[in-house]
Order: C-alpha cells, then structure tokens, then sequence
C-alpha cells in the first residue's frame, strides 16, 4: 500500500473508469492490474480557471485495503461510579461516552426535550413566532449544532483527537465522507437521526439521560462542589459536574454571578446574516456562468481589518436557510443552517465584527457582564425594530453603506420574515460602521458581491460565549471550585461541533 495525490477536474474523480486510469498512469501500472484506493483527504480547489479535486489516497494493487475501524471500547456501566453532565450538546454527549469508555456512568441533564419534541418548537417558532424559552434551536438534545447544520470544520487539530471524534459519528450513522472531506458537513436534516444513535448508546450502556432537566443551582463547601439542583425541586449530591451548557445558557452566568462563582469576560463578535442567490456566489467563485453538477454549491470565507477590529465570515451556508434563533421571546437572533444536499436556492453567511472598548463605553458598569448586556440590549432593540415578533429588521447591502431603507425587500429564506428598516437605526454606530466599510472591500475581493440583490438580516450575535468560566490548564477544572468541569462553547474553550466534543472527551478524560 502506499500513498499518492491526484488533481482531478470534477467529472473525473465521480467517472470511476477515469479515476483509475488515472491512478493506475501515476504509479504505472498495467491495464490489467486491480486497484483498490481508500480516500484520505478531498478538497476543492477553485482559484485555477478550472475548478480541480485534490485527491490524497491510500493504493493497493491486487489485494484489497482492510476496513478502517473506528476506536471506541463501551461497556456496560450501569452499577458504575456515576458523573453528573449538564448539557446534551456535542460537549455533554461526547464527554458520557469517554466517560463509558472509561468505566464511569454518565448522568446527562438536558433542560430542552428530545431530539424530536424540538422540532415541534422549532416549528412553532418559525411559523407562529412563539418562542419556547428551553426547547428551541440552542437548547435541546444535541445542541444547538443540530438545527442549525452540522458543519464539523475546525482548527482544533492540537486540541485532541479529531479523528476519533468523526469516527464516533460515521460509527452513530453519519456517512463515511466526513472522515476525508475537508470541510465535512452532515447537513440539519440527517443530523438528528446521529443524535438519536448516540443517546441509544449511552443508554444502552447504563447511562442516564435525563430531559426537560435544568440546571437551577450549584451547591459548594470549602469551593468544592457538593450538589445541584434540577429545576428548583430535585436536589442530586455530586462531587464531580461537567458543566456543556452552550454559549446561551444565559441563566448558569446569571446564577454563577450571583454565588460569585469566579468569571471572566469574554470579547464577541456582532453583526448580520448576508444572503445571496446561490447562483450569484457559484458564478464568482467557479468563475462561470452556471455551476456544473460535479461541483458543490460554492462558499466563501472573507475577512477585513477595518479600524484595527476584524470583520469577518462566520458559519457560511451554500444552499442553506436563515434561522430564527432567539432563546426568549423579546429577542431576535439569526443563524443560518444547510440540509445535506445545500440544494436551497439561498448561500447566507455571518458578517461579524469584533466588538470593541468604545462599542462597550456604556456597558462598562457591569463588569464581567458588559458583552453579555451588550449582546442581550442589541437583540432586544431588533427585536422591538421588527414589531415586537420574530419578524427580523433586514435591509439590502448597497442600501445599507448608503444609510438609505430599502424601497422592497427580497425573497428571503428567513421564515418568520423581514420588516424593511434602516439598519444604522438599530444597530451600534460602530458595527454598522464597519460592516458598511467591509461589504465594499469583500466586492473587491469577490467581483459581484457587494449588490442590492444580497440582503441583510440582523443580528448574528451568538457567535460564541460572552463569558469564560475559568479553569486550571492541566486539570480543567474550576479556578475556584473543585470537581467542576467547565466545558464546551458555553465555557469559552470551543467554537463548533468538533471542538466542542474535544473538549468534552478531554474533560471526561481528567475524571478517574
């Protein structure tokens, strides 16, 4: 067996004659030799005129590649030492079954409901603007990840073992791409099905997950942690607590801050979703007039420095959905999702900018808080702009450098609806600032964006945490309380789906 790498234009490497001719040419053999490959790594390269695959392939000739086999090792540990998880998102989920690897009896609470029962909610926020304040697209069984796309892309290679971790989702029934694509994505509507395998397995194993279960204190002596609560009434001793609550569990800062549980703050990035005709960007990206069906539907990753503060792309969606993404009712909040196939008409993406000392003068009062009340007064002014509903405030690109409101709207696939204002009304002077002076530097870079055919629609603000819960490098645990694992997005240590289960399997790792 050896390695090679190939360069294929797109009908190539989906001919399978073709891909082996051009396998068998590389490493010359004959016509009559039987190749077997295994795929390692495919990515996409789209500044040559011609778009090319770069294929890294595992070869053997005349004998078949074993089976590559994912690593895990659960038992059963029904009667074993038991862990209390608060969260059943990617950090939380991961983390119990490290903990079921090492012998340990994963306790998982989750305030929102099953992978399931959410939809329902989902629903009912999307079409009738209800917001239920625990089982929406942050809270619930998997996360916010599950509803909002699945993206598994992340630079957290040093971090811990990201194979294991697509592994451990082809092995819950994610297909086998993810483990060679270079941005492997598994797509909202396929997700949960992995997302209930994974629940099966903790449970099969003797865990525990319990829903509609939320966390409501947190009981310490001589800061070390002794107990908890579950939603005012159920009291469960604990000495050891790994805390994957995600980045919008506002309540766990509010009851941290109140028990002077040690915080810090955290800088985050505010802006808008960006959408566009997915046609628009396949044009300016593959450089054509009209996509080819061996091509996916194309993406890009921009980025500014604009008065020394970045503005940037965040979580882009080829062929994807603008979400409403609020956890309470007097708040909008975007994000954006994409099914697997990215086959909607739409490609939208985070246009953020980091938020800076001047943005903050007024918050400065609140101490470790000021993003958080940063964060929460935007959303609720949008949400006020929008006609106190779900109905989001949205405005075209070029009208919004211009500070003009839009005569019309475009169709839009935010499903709640936009409400035609002028966004410099709204939003902070200094974000629309420079939003207005980034959209015009990302039409230089990319010819065609910067056009009243893309829509604005605000606020993307959830990019990350607005806190980070402190703990010590070696044994992650609480800076201040023993036996507390503060972990995942809602911590501050992760940033997306595959960070956020390193972080978990790394927490369940320091448990013995």
């Amino acid at each position: 067996m050896k390695e090679i790498q190939l360069k294929l234009l797109p009908h190539e490497f989906y001919d399978e004659q073709t891909l082996l001719h051009k396998i068998k040419k590389q490493i010359g053999l004959n016509n009559h030799d039987t190749v077997y490959y295994r795929i390692i790594k495919k990515s996409l390269d789209a500044r040559a005129k011609q778009p090319q695959y770069l294929i890294k392939m595992l070869i053997a000739v005349n004998e078949e590649i074993p089976a590559e086999q994912p690593q895990y090792n659960f038992t059963n540990v029904s009667h074993a030492k038991p862990v209390m998880i608060i969260g059943a998102g990617p950090a939380g989920l991961f983390a119990a079954l490290r903990l079921i690897e090492k012998g340990i009896k994963p306790i998982i609470f989750e305030r929102g409901k099953d992978v399931r029962a959410r939809r329902r909610d989902i629903a009912a926020h999307t079409k009738h603007h209800l917001v239920n304040p625990e089982s929406n697209y942050c809270f619930g069984e998997g996360g916010a990840g599950t509803y909002s796309d699945g993206k598994l892309y992340t630079r957290s290679t040093k971090r811990g073992d990201v194979k294991k971790i697509l592994q451990w989702l082809v092995l819950h029934g994610a297909g086998k791409e993810i483990l060679y694509e270079a941005h492997p994505h598994i797509g909202t509507n396929k997700l949960p099905a992995v997302i209930t395998n994974i629940r099966n397995t903790i449970l099969q194993c003797g865990g525990e997950i319990h829903f509609n279960a939320k966390l409501t204190d947190i009981f310490f002596d001589s800061q070390k942690i002794n107990g908890i609560e579950i939603n005012h009434t159920e009291k469960h001793n604990c000495k050891e607590l790994i805390l994957a609550t995600g980045h919008s569990a506002r309540d766990i800062f509010y009851l941290f801050y109140r028990k002077n549980i040690l915080l810090e703050e955290k800088p985050i990035a505010i802006g808008v979703r960006a959408e566009h005709p997915q046609t628009l960007i396949d044009s300016i990206q593959y450089k054509c007039a009209q996509r080819n069906k061996y091509l996916p539907p194309a993406s890009y990753s921009l980025v500014e420095q604009i008065n020394n503060s970045g503005v940037y792309s965040f979580c882009m969606c080829p062929g994807g959905i603008i979400a409403p993404c609020a956890t309470s009712q007097q708040e909008i909040v975007t994000n954006g999702w994409s099914p697997s196939k990215r086959n909607n008409p739409f490609a939208n993406s985070g246009i953020v900018t980091t938020i800076t000392h001047e943005d903050l003068k007024a918050f400065n009062k609140y101490g470790v808080l000021k993003y958080l009340k940063f964060q929460e007064e935007v959303e609720k002014n949008c949400w006020i702009a929008g006609g106190k509903t779900q109905t989001a405030p949205a405005q075209r690109m070029v009208d919004f450098t211009l500070k003009k409101t839009s005569n019309s709207l475009l169709p839009c696939s935010y499903q709640p609806g936009g409400a035609g204002v002028n966004l410099h009304d709204i939003l902070p002077t200094g974000i629309c600032l420079r939003l207005s002076k980034a959209f015009t530097a990302f039409g230089k870079k990319m010819k065609g964006y910067y056009t009243n055919e893309a829509m604005l629609v605000a606020v993307e603000s959830r990019t990350s945490s607005p806190i980070r819960i402190p703990r010590h490098k070696d044994t992650l645990q609480h800076l201040q309380l023993e036996g507390l694992y503060p972990c995942g997005e809602g911590a501050g240590y992760a940033g997306g789906i595959i960070s956020a289960a390193i972080d978990g399997v790394n927490c369940a790792e320091k448990i013995s």
